[in-house]
């Protein structure tokens, strides 16, 4: 299984300018993303940026980078871009976000494993089991509910299903409920598909990429993690990461 894994890093940032460069732990987030990523059986991992600064740091730690444009409205279609230059075949491709610094190989495998178990597999993602009501009834945590074979059925901001018999209180305690883990893997002729469709109005309504293609028609498989990342957008979430690393010694 020749599986690339391909990491969007882009500079700009609303809420946290040059994201992918900042300190953790005397390391920047780009390059801890790019360890973690070169531990699983990925064959290649590629950086995928809009920025020269980013393509210099990365290549200056020894690891791979590309130019992409500056215009792609989603990191699916920069990961796109960068396969393309890459001009090498891959059975998958796999998309890891480039401000999750504690991403574990065994997740990326887990994505690997789905396209080794069923060649067929269209585009794959994670799921992991709700915790807490916190969690439950987060918009910035999306759940997602599933088929009896694995695959989405969809994904909402909003817990799904809606118990209408029990206060909300309860939902937990009645039904097990799984939030989507935002790393995704696809078979390289979707990824080509995928990028040429129009935005959904399920999409556009809940603000979330993968509607688009479960409403025109893909399956996205899922398997199961109880690993929950941590993304970084704003200043605290750098503050709690590096807390985090302080506490593992890394």
């Amino acid at each position: 299984m020749n599986a690339i894994g391909i990491i969007p890093a882009r500079y700009a940032s609303t809420r946290l300018p040059g994201k992918p460069l900042v300190d953790l732990g005397n390391k920047s987030m780009i390059q801890r993303v790019v360890e973690q990523a070169r531990l699983s059986r990925l064959s290649r991992v590629v950086v995928a940026t809009d920025d020269e600064r980013i393509l210099d740091h990365v290549r200056s730690f020894g690891g791979e980078a590309v130019l992409t444009s500056a215009d792609h409205p989603s990191g699916t279609d920069r990961v796109f871009e960068a396969y393309c230059q890459l001009d090498t075949p891959a059975d998958c491709i796999i998309n890891i976000q480039g401000d999750e610094p504690f991403i574990q190989p065994g997740q990326i495998n887990a994505l690997i494993d789905l396209f080794v178990q069923a060649p067929s597999t269209q585009l794959a993602t994670l799921v992991k089991p709700v915790e807490t009501n916190e969690e439950l009834f987060s918009p910035h945590m999306p759940k997602v509910v599933l088929n009896g074979r694995g695959q989405a059925l969809y994904f909402s901001r909003h817990p799904l299903p809606y118990q209408r018999q029990y206060p909300q209180e309860q939902w937990l305690d009645q039904h097990r409920y799984l939030r989507h883990i935002g790393l995704y893997a696809y078979r390289a002729d979707i990824l080509a598909e995928i990028t040429r469709l129009p935005p959904s109005t399920l999409e556009l309504a809940e603000s979330l990429e993968q509607l688009r293609w479960l409403e025109h028609g893909y399956q996205i498989q899922t398997a199961e993690t109880t690993v929950a990342t941590l993304g970084i957008d704003t200043p605290d979430d750098v503050e709690r990461a590096r807390q985090q690393l302080d506490g593992s010694g890394h």
